[in-house]
């Protein structure tokens, strides 16, 4: 493998705290992240692969389930969902206050779940799509493998302390993305301020609606196991963060802490472009070929999210396998461009040919031929040292 090393800039070492990006970011929070909704891009990690209690957070991946029925046509927003004595009879912690014997819709009982965060809703929704709690929370588990959330164990619909109900907040961040972009005709369910059901009126618990500019969502969390926890997502400026805490030690605290986070996610955060659809990025060479080299271009925007105290200390390497053998067609993919960050962030973007390289043709050949025949031969210290 022929590594060509471009550096961009100097890498420069860079003081930080608790992230995999190298972001110089502190929070009291156990548990963080900050996620890039377009990109993906984890901007800033704070022992986000760690399995921890979520509580009611899990709730988002009961209602996602609901989300993918009404999706792919199996449930419809108005289809009525039957209330058993166990879920009527569910009153620890938040309750939507459901009645035993009653039929409830499903649009309804998402209400009741991201609204009012009710226990006893998420019963009724998995028993009815279910048949049971415990078949559910196994519909769940696959659903988990399924979508790439590898740190995350259920035991139950609603986040109840439970030695298996366990998520990491990268999952957290992982499933608020799926929910924003598979199932978005239903997102607006999460900035609902406040519900109603069974003439008792309560308001959505995410402190951030009305509070940060742009929030839309999505889930608050807490137990005395897991602390206090919030998933929060916004938009500002056309661009979407997305931020996860958990183990906080007051609902004040998650509050500010969490208000916080999403403005150093839009503050201190920006794109940096390195090169255009179509910039020559380097050059690779072309073996057996009319030219000696070929130009490299990239196809997409060359960028990366980076924290601003960053911007000075990325570097790029192009990476190919070569010298390159001719022919080479026009747009031909060779190699690709590695953009790191201080701390180990890393992506990876291909590089095309910007034009075409013939073989060369007999005569060209011939006379690569008498070059390495007429080559100097190396001196015998040298050979020996190389034996």
């Amino acid at each position: 493998m022929r590594i060509l090393s471009l550096i961009i800039v100097v890498f420069a070492s860079v003081s930080a705290s608790a992230t995999a990006q190298g972001a110089p970011i502190e929070t009291p929070a156990e548990y963080a992240v900050i996620m890039d909704y377009r990109t993906g891009e984890i901007l800033f990690e704070k022992n986000a692969r760690a399995p921890t209690a979520p509580a009611s957070m899990s709730k988002l991946m009961t209602v996602a389930i609901v989300f993918e029925q009404l999706k792919n046509g199996t449930l419809q927003l108005t289809d009525g969902f039957d209330v058993s004595e166990k879920a009527w009879r569910e009153r620890e912690g938040s309750s939507m206050w459901v009645r035993v014997d009653t039929s409830i819709p499903v649009l309804d009982l998402l209400r009741g779940i991201i609204v009012q965060s009710g226990n006893d809703a998420c019963i009724v929704v998995a028993e009815n799509i279910a048949g049971s709690e415990e078949a559910f929370a196994e519909l769940m588990n696959r659903k988990a493998r399924e979508w790439g959330l590898n740190d995350s164990t259920f035991a139950n619909a609603h986040g109840m302390p439970h030695p298996n109900q366990k998520m990491s907040m990268r999952d957290l961040a992982l499933l608020t993305r799926r929910i924003i972009f598979e199932y978005g005709e239903y997102y607006a369910l999460f900035a609902e301020r406040e519900f109603t059901w069974e003439k008792i009126r309560q308001e959505n618990r995410n402190p951030l609606l009305g509070f940060v500019d742009g929030a839309d969502g999505l889930k608050t969390g807490h137990t005395e196991e897991s602390g206090y926890g919030l998933v929060g997502s916004a938009v500002q400026n056309g661009e979407r963060r997305i931020v996860v805490v958990n183990g906080l030690t007051s609902n004040r605290e998650r509050t500010t802490e969490s208000a916080r986070l999403i403005r150093i996610a839009f503050n201190d955060f920006t794109t940096k472009t390195f090169y255009e659809p179509g910039d020559i990025v380097g050059e690779v060479e072309v073996f057996k070929g009319k030219h000696k080299t070929a130009a490299l271009i990239a196809r997409e925007p060359v960028s990366m999210i980076m924290h601003r105290s960053q911007l000075d200390d990325a570097k790029a390497t192009i990476v190919y396998e070569g010298p390159v053998a001719a022919p080479i067609r026009e747009e031909q993919q060779i190699g690709f461009l590695r953009v790191e960050t201080p701390g180990g962030g890393a992506r990876e973007f291909r590089l095309y040919a910007g034009h075409a390289v013939r073989e060369a043709g007999v005569w060209g050949k011939i006379g690569l031929a008498a070059k390495k025949l007429l080559a100097k031969p190396p001196s015998e210290d040298v050979a020996s040292a190389q034996e």
